[in-house]
C-alpha cells in the first residue's frame, strides 16, 4: 500500500535517515536537454574562456505568487529581508525550519504587483504553499513542476535560458541590435531577441558577466536559434546536461541540502501535508557520513554560506533559533580542491582485479544521490562535511562544496575526506560493491574561480556583506 503522505513515510520506514539511504532513486536529474553538444571539457572552457548557453527550462519548478498578501506570506516563512524590495527586482528566498534549519531556497522574481514568481527545487515552493493553505493568505499560487515530476507530456509554461562568459555581452548586443540595458546585479529588465521581448535577470551561474532570459515555452526553439546564430562568431558554446551542474563548483553554490523536514513536533503537521511520493520522500542520501539521527544532518543558513541574507527586522519562522546561532556559527562553507594522486589512485583501482574498487569517480559529475554527505577529517577527528562535487576542467582538480568547522576553514588548511559509503555500499541503484578511500584535501576560497570571486556582488555567494 501506497503512502499518502511523508509522515506516512518515514514511519513505514522506522526511520528518516533508512528511508533516504535506501531510496532508489539517484542524483537529481537534469532533463531533456541533451547529454553533451560538443564535449564537456569544451562545454566548461567556454563559460570562462568565451560564452556559454545554458537551458535551464527543465529541472526547476516554478510557483507563481499572487495577491495582497504575497509579500507577507514570503516575509512570514523566509529569512530575507523585504525591505527596499520592488518590481523588477530578484532575490535567493530561503526558509528554515522552527528551529533554524534550512528547507529550501530558490530565486524570487519580483514580476509585479502582488505578482511574484519563485523558481528552483520543489522543496521550497511546497513550504510556501504549506503556509499559505494553512496560514489564511489572501494569494493564489499557480505550480509548473519540474519536468521529471510529471506523467504528461512535457510542456512548460516558460523558457529559462543563460547566456554567461566573458563574451556573453557582445552576442548580448548582436542579439539586441544595439547595447543592452544597463542591468544592475539581480535586477530585471528587457532586450529584444528575433524580434520578440524577452525579460532578463543579470545574474550569473558560472561567475561570468551575461543575463537570464525568459518567456512563453512555445517560443523556445526561436530563441535559442538566435541564441545559437549570433554567438557562433564569440566562440559560444551549447551546454548540456552532463556538464551544466559542474557550474556550480566554480561559484560555490550549494544546490542540494537536506530539507530539514523530517522531525520534530511542529513539523509534523507539513510532513503529513507532503505527498508520500513527493520530494522530500524520495530524495537519496549517499555519502560516508553516517548518523541515524536525521538532524545531524540538517544546516544553518551559516553552513551554507547564507548567514548574510539573514535579517532580523522582520518575524519569521525560525527566527528565535537563528538569533542563538548568529552568535556564534559552527561552520563556514568552503571549497575542497581534491589531491589529484590520490584521486587518480581511486579511479586506478578501477585496472585492479585483486579486490573490490574505490567509489566510482563519474566525470565530470561525481554525485550518485540527491544528496551528498561526506565526511571531512582533520588528524582522524571529523571537522566537517563534504558535499556537491565534480571535476572542473578549468581548474583541473576535482572540487566539492564542504561546511568546516569554522577553526578548519582558513584557506590553504590540509584536510581528508572520506569517499564511498560504509560496508561495500548502500543498495542504491548508482552504488557499485566498493571500498571506501581517505582523498586528501585542501581547503580553498568561495567562490573557487577566480573570475567569479572578482565578479560577484559582494555578498551573493562569497558570503561577505
Amino acid at each position: 500500500m501506497s503512502n499518502k503522505s511523508l509522515e506516512e513515510a518515514i514511519q513505514a520506514a522506522g526511520n528518516p535517515v533508512k528511508m533516504l539511504r535506501n531510496s532508489q532513486l539517484g542524483p537529481y536529474v537534469y532533463p531533456v536537454v541533451p547529454s553533451e553538444f560538443s564535449n564537456w571539457r569544451d562545454e566548461q572552457r567556454a563559460w570562462k574562456e568565451t560564452c556559454v548557453l545554458f537551458n535551464q527550462s527543465y529541472h526547476m519548478a516554478d510557483m507563481w505568487i499572487k495577491g495582497p498578501d504575497a509579500i507577507k506570506l514570503l516575509s512570514a516563512t523566509g529569512i530575507n529581508t523585504f525591505e527596499n524590495y520592488t518590481v523588477k527586482k530578484a532575490k535567493q528566498f530561503v526558509g528554515c525550519n522552527h528551529d533554524g534549519y534550512v528547507i529550501g531556497d530558490g530565486i524570487l522574481f519580483y514580476l509585479d504587483k502582488d505578482e511574484l514568481l519563485l523558481v528552483g527545487r520543489p522543496s521550497i515552493h511546497n513550504w510556501v504553499q504549506y503556509h499559505a493553505e494553512t496560514g489564511g493568505y489572501k494569494v493564489s499560487l499557480s505550480r509548473d513542476e519540474r519536468s521529471i515530476a510529471r506523467d504528461v507530456p512535457i510542456v512548460r509554461r516558460l523558457y529559462r535560458y543563460q547566456i554567461q562568459g566573458p563574451n556573453a555581452s557582445q552576442v548580448l548586443n548582436k542579439l539586441n541590435g544595439g547595447p543592452v540595458p544597463d542591468i544592475k546585479f539581480f535586477n530585471m529588465g528587457e532586450i529584444t531577441i528575433a524580434g520578440r521581448k524577452v525579460r532578463a535577470l543579470r545574474h550569473g551561474m558560472a561567475g561570468a558577466p551575461g543575463l537570464e532570459i525568459w518567456g512563453p515555452h512555445e517560443e523556445r526553439e526561436e530563441i535559442r536559434a538566435a541564441i545559437v546564430e549570433a554567438g557562433e562568431e564569440f566562440g559560444l558554446r551549447q551546454v548540456g546536461a552532463r556538464t551544466y551542474a559542474t557550474n556550480t563548483l566554480e561559484s560555490g553554490w550549494i544546490p542540494s541540502p537536506m530539507p530539514a523536514v523530517y522531525s520534530g513536533e511542529k513539523m509534523k503537521p507539513y510532513r503529513q501535508w507532503l505527498p508520500g511520493k513527493g520530494y522530500e520522500a524520495t530524495a537519496s542520501l549517499g555519502g560516508s557520513y553516517y548518523s541515524d539521527n536525521v538532524e545531524d544532518y540538517y544546516l544553518t543558513p551559516w553552513d551554507l554560506g547564507y548567514g548574510f541574507m539573514v535579517k532580523f527586522d522582520h518575524d519569521f519562522i525560525g527566527r528565535g533559533a537563528l538569533e542563538k546561532i548568529a552568535k556564534n556559527p559552527r561552520r563556514k562553507k568552503v571549497t575542497l580542491a581534491w589531491n589529484g594522486d590520490d584521486v587518480t589512485r581511486c579511479i586506478a583501482s578501477l585496472f585492479q582485479k585483486e579486490q573490490d574498487i574505490y567509489k566510482c569517480i563519474d566525470l565530470p559529475l561525481t554525485n550518485y544521490a540527491s544528496l551528498s554527505y561526506d565526511k571531512v577529517l582533520k588528524n582522524g577527528k571529523m571537522v566537517g562535511l563534504s558535499t556537491f562535487s565534480s571535476y572542473s576542467y578549468n581548474e583541473r582538480s576535482m572540487l566539492s562544496l564542504g561546511m568546516i568547522d569554522t577553526e578548519h576553514s582558513e584557506v590553504g588548511t590540509q584536510i581528508t575526506l572520506v569517499w564511498g559509503e560504509e560496508g561495500g555500499g548502500s543498495s542504491k541503484p548508482t552504488v557499485e560493491r566498493h571500498r571506501q578511500i581517505e582523498i586528501r584535501a585542501t581547503v580553498g576560497p568561495i567562490p573557487y574561480s577566480q573570475q567569479a570571486r572578482e565578479s560577484y556582488a559582494e555578498g551573493w555567494r562569497t558570503g561577505k556583506k
